[in-house]
């Protein structure tokens, strides 16, 4: 009896743990997951900060190639749509984009659906993970 209370106890801390890892938060960089994303000049990646499966930030990578005024544009018009949502919600929302920077509005809003949803794969094969290895050590 005692043993079977110490797995399952032990299956949870396991499961608990891969949660945990990301809920206590993850910074997704785009530049290789989008590569081929581009505005109007070129790439633009992002890093997105997700903590308790909740974007807290979004952060353009300085070494972009789109025209500074463009793409300023674009980050004060797409990022707070997007901040404070969970990862689901994001992924479902229809973003507006920065008129006049309608390549650079496109392309951040690729570049945060690639990143979440890469950010969701990585969750669910850590909870899997986690669930395989409780699993072998009940038997």
């Amino acid at each position: 009896m005692k043993l079977t209370v110490l797995k399952y106890i032990t299956a949870a801390l396991m499961l608990g743990s891969a949660t945990t890892a990301f809920a206590q938060g993850k910074v997704i960089y785009t530049g290789e997951l989008a590569k081929h994303v581009k505005g109007y000049n070129g790439p633009t990646p992002l890093s997105i900060t997700v903590e308790n499966g909740k974007i807290v930030s979004i952060e353009a990578d300085a070494n972009n190639s789109e025209t500074p005024r463009y793409y300023k544009m674009a980050q004060k018009k797409i990022f707070p749509q997007f901040i404070g949502k969970t990862v689901e919600e994001a992924l479902a929302l229809k973003a507006d984009g920065a008129t006049g920077a309608t390549y650079s509005s496109k392309a951040i809003v690729e570049n945060i659906k690639l990143g979440l949803k890469d950010y969701q794969s990585s969750a669910k094969k850590s909870t899997k993970k986690a669930a395989k290895k409780s699993k072998k050590k009940k038997k």
